[in-house]
């Protein structure tokens, strides 16, 4: 089945007394937006830092699979985009100057590049405000351009660490239609939130992991029908994970 493969991820922090991932394991279809869910802590973004290249693992593998190749995921970062949770632009350059700075980054052709950005920068309501400096955007203005930086090489994977985080409710709704649309472009999307009814709403697979390993994984169905005193993903993620207070 096509999709990336990820095999007893590990990843220990030098001086730190346990795994921030231990023996992770999990499969990602090709064109499917994955959740991966979680308290603070549990190794999501370190998963996601691993996925981008950005974290070497301490063990385990992950590759991609399809049809019968195996391809190696560093073989894959030209067609991999990746949006952060802080926010990645240069807050005295304009939002045209910052996506032109990243697309060069991603050797775009100077031509399809201004194509790229007018019609994202369009498409998330953000054209009237090209040439304003970006540290005079609102908090959902710099998410909406956060997101556009990292589609600007229009990737096949996209990695997504808390995209809708402190944006207004129009943003958001703007992002996970964006979001909805680009998966049936056959874009395979992984992604993590603490907005677990947005998570609900979108994700075809949702992946529920504490302390760096996997104590759910399924659709949010499926998980729902395994845990009939849940209302909702919200219930079934406080059950899972416990009430108490994270660091």
């Amino acid at each position: 089945m096509n999709g990336i493969q990820i095999e007893n991820l590990r990843k220990t922090y030098r001086g730190a007394d346990k795994p921030a991932v231990d023996g992770l394991s999990m499969h990602i279809r090709e064109g499917e937006i994955f959740g991966l869910l979680g308290p603070n802590g549990a190794g999501k973004t370190t998963t996601l830092s691993i996925l981008a290249g950005l974290l070497k693992p301490t063990g385990g593998s992950i590759y991609y699979q399809r049809g019968d190749s195996r391809i190696d995921l560093h073989d894959m970062h030209g067609r991999m985009g990746v949006v952060p949770q802080n926010i990645a632009l240069y807050p005295t350059l304009t939002a045209v100057e910052n996506l032109r700075f990243f697309g060069a980054m991603y050797r775009i052709g100077k031509d399809e590049m201004e194509k790229q950005i007018n019609h994202h920068l369009k498409l998330f309501g953000l054209d009237q405000h090209s040439g304003k400096q970006v540290k005079a955007f609102s908090g959902g203005m710099k998410r909406r351009l956060n997101l556009i930086a990292g589609l600007l090489h229009q990737p096949d994977i996209l990695l997504l660490d808390e995209p809708t985080a402190g944006v207004d409710v129009q943003s958001r709704n703007v992002i996970l239609d964006f979001l909805q649309k680009l998966k049936g472009c056959g874009a395979t999307i992984v992604y993590t939130s603490h907005y677990l009814d947005e998570a609900q709403k979108i994700c075809d697979h949702i992946n529920i992991v504490d302390q760096g390993r996997t104590i759910s994984s399924g659709s949010p169905q499926h998980l729902m029908c395994k845990e009939p005193d849940c209302s909702d993903l919200y219930d079934l993620f406080l059950k899972l994970t416990g009430k108490e207070l994270r660091d």
